[in-house]
């Protein structure tokens, strides 16, 4: 196991910068997730750590030694793709064997190895079996067992989920996360996929255009959002995000709630209230938010609610047996403490 220290990482490509002084450390044995719509960093990080890319600069250390000039094989890690990138020539036992081609090991000990790789990822009885004899999940772990049987400083996934279909991704992600929990590594984890970040992570580092917004456990980043790129992109669905103002501590929406918080703000400034749908429900007493209701979507254990109102349409969370009709006026109220504040214009939290 290994810690991994990032400093004032920057990458551009001619004029343009696509990494803004990153900083990050990752402790040994942690399982952290770098996540963010396209084109935010994630993947050029990675690449970067792997030593696929050149740094800009800044440095990037693994166990206090600086690997920035250090081709990808001498830094002791291993990367599993998007793709499989495994041989279809070769049996599974010879495709988890090629990441020890390289290595002075016995052939008696290499077989042991690969052995006992397979064990842990449950592939003892397929390795005689080539990748096409396989299915995708299979290949897959084909993949990790591979990066796994040179037991590296670091193991790097690229997305490598995002080529199963949706009962395969589950599977697997709950497969990665037993792997880490039984072997202990040290793992970066880039995806778009927010499910995949909070269900897998220690901590998750949220990414956008270059720089990183805030860095936490899955409770920290759900539950206190540093700014609205957070709090929306985190959950699903969204956080209903609406206008309000700060009157003596307290905040009122626009079409006249309330909502008594204790800011420490000044008085009639402009801020943006954030709730997220599981916490906005139908209510018998006072509203926070009125409208009717126009579209209803079951999920079998509760109903989303769309609610036309002053602000647009809020999405709440029902009952799932009795949800309220399509055109019924309903009262929503959520937890002061589930209620979130931030500047309308830079986005960061107040509370």
């Amino acid at each position: 196991m290994s810690n991994l220290n990032i400093n004032q990482l920057v990458k551009t490509y001619g004029q343009t910068k696509v990494l803004h002084s990153i900083d990050l450390e990752i402790e040994s044995g942690e399982f952290v997730v770098l996540v963010g719509p396209s084109g935010c960093g994630k993947s050029t990080t990675l690449r970067l750590i792997a030593g696929l890319e050149d740094v800009t600069s800044g440095t990037i250390e693994i166990n206090g030694r600086v690997v920035n000039n250090l081709e990808p094989k001498d830094r002791d890690i291993a990367m599993v793709f998007q793709n499989y990138a495994i041989y279809p020539h070769m049996t599974v036992r010879k495709n988890i064997g090629f990441g020890l081609r390289s290595s002075k090991m016995s052939r008696a000990d290499k077989d042991k190895r690969i052995d006992e790789i397979a064990g842990i990822l449950g592939m003892t009885d397929l390795l005689s079996r080539k990748p096409s004899q396989l299915s995708g999940g299979q290949r897959q772990r084909v993949a990790i067992g591979r990066a796994m049987v040179r037991d590296p400083a670091v193991f790097l996934f690229d997305e490598p989920l995002s080529n199963l279909d949706a009962q395969l991704r589950t599977q697997m992600r709950l497969e990665i996360k037993k792997l880490h929990q039984r072997v202990g590594s040290t793992i970066i984890f880039v995806t778009h996929d927010q499910v995949e970040a909070m269900t897998m992570a220690d901590r998750i580092v949220i990414m956008k255009d270059g720089y990183i917004q805030q860095i936490g456990t899955p409770s920290e980043v759900y539950h206190s959002p540093a700014n609205t790129f957070v709090a929306r992109f985190i959950g699903s669905p969204a956080m209903n995000m609406i206008p309000g103002v700060v009157t003596d501590g307290s905040v009122r929406l626009d079409g006249g709630a309330t909502v008594p918080l204790n800011l420490q703000v000044a008085n009639e400034r402009e801020v943006t209230v954030g709730i997220r749908p599981e916490d906005l429900h139908p209510v018998d007493g006072p509203a926070l938010i009125s409208g009717a209701v126009s579209v209803r979507e079951p999920l079998g254990h509760e109903t989303l609610i769309y609610v036309g109102g002053p602000y647009g349409e809020i999405i709440a969370k029902a009952d799932g047996r009795t949800p309220p009709e399509v055109g019924k006026t309903v009262n929503l109220g959520a937890a002061s403490e589930n209620i979130h504040v931030f500047d309308p214009e830079s986005g960061v939290a107040f509370r």
